[in-house]
C-alpha cells in the first residue's frame, strides 16, 4: 500500500514537471484549456435543440422547425471548428514542449564526458532523444489535455442529464459502474500488453542496429540464414507482445458496445413506460415527450465515449511519464565538464605541462600515475608504449575530454582549467586513427559547417596536404556526398580529409593518434609529407607505432603501465640506451 501511494506521488510530481515544461507557451495552453471547456459546455446543446425540434414542430406539425435545424447545423460546424481549433493548439503546444525539450537534451548530451558514452549504448541516447520525448508529446496531443477534456464533458452531460429527468439519468447510469470497472482492467491489460510491446520493440531495433553495422561480417561469414533465424524469434516474439494488446481491444470494444445499447434500452424501456402513463415529469417542470427520450439516447452516446478513450488517455500519460522519467534522469545527469575559466582571446604559445597527474577511468583503477612532462612550444612530442599503456589517455585529458583526479595541466603556464572551455579546444585539432566522417559534402566535412573558413582556404589545404588531387576526380568534387561513416571513401582517403580538416582549423597544438597506422605505404608516404608540414611550427603530440613518424620527433615519451619510463630528447633517449632505444631498434 505504501509503495502504491509512493508511487502515485511520484507520478502526481513527474507528471507537474511534464505540464511545467509547457509554461513557456502559456497562451497555447490557456487557449487549449479554454476551447476543452467550451466544447464541454456545448455538448447538450445539440440533444436539446433537437428536443425542440421533435417536440414542438414534427410531432405537432407546427412550423418554425426551419429555425432550429438551422441552430442544430450552426452548433454542428461551431463543434467542428472549436474541435479543429482544440486539435490543433494541443498538438501545436505537444510539438512545441518536443522541440525545446529535444533541444535541451541534445545541448546536454553532447555537453557530457566521454565516460558517458563509453558506458551508454548509442541506441540508449538516440531514444532519449527521439522516441522518448516523442512520447512526451503524446501526454499533449492524446493525453492530459484530451483527459481533462473528457472529464468536463462527463460533469456536464451527468448534471445536465439530472437536471432534465433525475429519474432517467439514473436508469441511463445503471451500467456505469460496469463500464468504469471494465475501463480499468482493459487500462491494465493494454498497459502490460504495451509494456511487452516496447520490450520487443527495444530488442528487435538493437538486433537489427548491431546486425545492419556488421553485415559486411555477416555475408563474410556466410551466417545470413543463421541470423535470419535468430530475427525470426524476436519478431514473432513482437508479434505476440501486439496480438495480446489486439486481444484487449478486441474484448473491450464490444463490451462497451453491449453496456451502451443496455443503458439505452433500459432508459428507452423506463422513459416509455413513464411516457405512457404519463408519470414523468422533467426536472424543469415539462411533461414527459418523445424528444426527451430521443435526446437522452444522444446524451447517453455523449457519456459513453469519452469513458470509451479515459483508458487509452491514462495509459498514454503513464507511458508518456515513463519516458518523461528517463528524460529528466538524463538531464539531471551532472556528467559534463566543468566550464568555470574566463580565459579566452589571448594568444596561445603552445606550450604545454603534465604535472604529478593521476587518472582513472572507474574509481580508484588509475590509468595514468603521477605523470609529468613539459613540451616547449612549436616542438613535437612522440609519445610511444604497448597498447593499454596510457597513450590514449594523455591526449583524452589533454583535450578536456575527460576529468582527471590528481594533479594538473598547464597551457602557457597556466591552469586550464582558467581557459574557457571552447576557446581551449579551438587551440586544438586532432586527427584520430578511426576517422570519423558525418553523412554530407566533403567541403562541410572539412570546416564543419564553420562558416567563417571559405572553400578556397579548404581547397589551398588540401593541395599542401595532397588531397586535392583525389578529391577532384570524385563526381562533385569537394561536394561529394560522403555515405555515413564514409563508408565510400577508403582509409587512406578518410585519413587524408582528416588532415586538412586538421589544417584549415590552424590550431596551436596539433594531435595526431596512430594518424598513419590505417593506410598503405604508398598514401603513409603522402601522409608523412603532410604531417611534416601540419607540424612545422606548432606544439605537436604524436602517438606513434611506425618509425617514419618518430623520426622528426623533437621529444620523445615512453609510458609503461600509465607510468613514465623515460622522457628526454631523442637523441639523448638513444644515446641512454634504455627502453626507448629498444623500442626504436624494434620498429627500425
Amino acid at each position: 500500500m505504501q509503495k502504491e501511494t509512493n508511487k502515485s506521488n511520484t507520478d502526481y510530481k513527474q507528471l507537474w514537471k511534464v505540464i511545467q515544461l509547457s509554461f513557456p507557451y502559456k497562451a497555447l495552453l490557456f487557449s487549449t484549456t479554454f476551447l476543452s471547456l467550451v466544447l464541454a459546455i456545448l455538448g447538450p446543446l445539440r440533444p436539446e435543440l433537437i428536443q425542440q425540434l421533435i417536440d414542438k414542430h414534427v410531432l405537432q406539425y407546427r412550423s418554425g422547425a426551419q429555425t432550429l435545424v438551422v441552430l442544430i447545423i450552426l452548433t454542428l460546424f461551431l463543434e467542428s471548428i472549436l474541435r479543429y481549433f482544440f486539435i490543433y493548439s494541443s498538438n501545436k503546444l505537444g510539438q512545441s514542449v518536443v522541440k525545446d525539450l529535444r533541444s535541451r537534451v541534445f545541448k546536454h548530451v553532447i555537453n557530457l564526458k566521454l565516460s558517458y558514452f563509453d558506458k551508454t549504448p548509442i541506441g540508449t541516447t538516440t531514444t532519449r532523444t527521439v522516441n522518448d520525448i516523442e512520447t512526451i508529446n503524446n501526454i499533449f496531443t492524446q493525453g492530459f489535455i484530451q483527459l481533462l477534456s473528457d472529464l468536463l464533458t462527463l460533469l456536464i452531460i451527468i448534471v445536465w442529464m439530472l437536471l432534465k429527468s433525475w429519474q432517467l439519468a439514473l436508469v441511463s447510469m445503471i451500467v456505469l459502474p460496469l463500464m468504469v470497472l471494465s475501463t480499468y482492467l482493459f487500462k491494465e491489460s493494454v498497459k502490460k500488453a504495451f509494456q511487452k510491446v516496447r520490450t520487443q520493440v527495444a530488442l528487435l531495433n538493437a538486433f537489427l542496429q548491431e546486425h545492419i553495422s556488421g553485415m559486411r561480417l555477416v555475408q563474410i561469414f556466410g551466417a545470413e540464414q543463421q541470423e535470419y533465424e535468430k530475427f525470426e524469434k524476436i519478431n514473432e516474439k513482437h508479434k505476440e507482445a501486439n496480438i495480446e494488446a489486439i486481444w484487449a481491444y478486441s474484448i473491450f470494444f464490444p463490451v462497451v458496445e453491449i453496456l451502451l445499447a443496455v443503458a439505452i434500452g433500459l432508459m428507452v424501456w423506463l422513459g416509455a413506460d413513464m411516457l405512457i402513463s404519463k408519470k414523468l415529469i422533467t426536472s424543469f417542470g415539462e411533461p414527459a415527450s418523445v424528444g426527451l427520450i430521443i435526446q437522452f439516447i444522444l446524451l447517453i452516446n455523449l457519456l459513453f465515449r469519452p469513458i470509451r478513450f479515459m483508458a487509452e488517455r491514462f495509459n498514454t500519460i503513464q507511458m508518456g511519464l515513463v519516458a518523461a522519467n528517463r528524460v529528466f534522469e538524463l538531464l539531471e545527469r551532472d556528467d559534463s565538464i566543468p566550464n568555470n575559466g574566463k580565459l579566452e582571446n589571448v594568444n596561445i604559445e603552445g606550450k604545454v605541462e603534465f604535472k604529478n597527474l593521476s587518472f582513472a577511468y572507474t574509481k580508484e583503477d588509475y590509468v595514468l600515475k603521477n605523470v609529468s612532462f613539459v613540451l616547449p612550444p612549436g616542438k613535437t612530442l612522440a609519445i610511444v608504449g604497448a597498447t593499454g599503456s596510457g597513450k590514449s589517455s594523455i591526449i583524452n585529458l589533454l583535450c578536456r575530454l575527460y576529468d582527471w583526479q590528481k594533479g594538473d595541466i598547464y597551457l602557457d603556464d597556466k591552469n586550464v582549467k582558467d581557459f574557457e572551455l571552447s576557446f581551449y579546444r579551438k587551440q586544438m585539432s586532432t586527427v584520430l586513427q578511426d576517422v570519423f566522417l558525418f553523412s554530407g559534402s566533403i567541403l562541410d566535412n572539412i570546416r564543419l559547417l564553420d562558416s567563417s573558413i571559405s572553400e578556397e582556404e579548404v581547397r589551398k589545404a588540401a593541395k599542401l596536404i595532397g588531397a586535392d588531387e583525389f578529391i577532384q576526380n570524385l563526381p562533385n568534387a569537394y561536394n561529394y556526398q560522403v555515405m555515413e561513416r564514409g563508408a565510400t571513401l577508403s582509409l587512406g582517403q578518410r585519413q587524408l580529409i582528416s588532415f586538412v580538416r586538421a589544417l584549415v582549423f590552424n590550431p596551436k597544438i596539433l594531435i595526431l593518434d596512430e594518424a598513419t597506422s590505417s593506410v598503405d605505404t604508398e598514401t603513409e608516404y603522402i601522409v608523412q609529407q603532410a604531417i611534416d608540414k601540419l607540424i612545422k611550427d606548432r606544439t605537436s603530440i604524436v602517438i606513434a607505432h611506425r618509425l617514419a613518424t618518430v623520426q622528426n620527433a623533437d621529444y620523445v615519451l615512453v609510458l609503461d603501465k600509465g607510468e613514465i619510463l623515460e622522457f628526454g630528447t631523442k637523441k639523448d633517449l638513444l644515446s641512454s640506451k634504455g627502453a626507448f632505444h629498444k623500442l626504436y631498434t624494434n620498429l627500425a
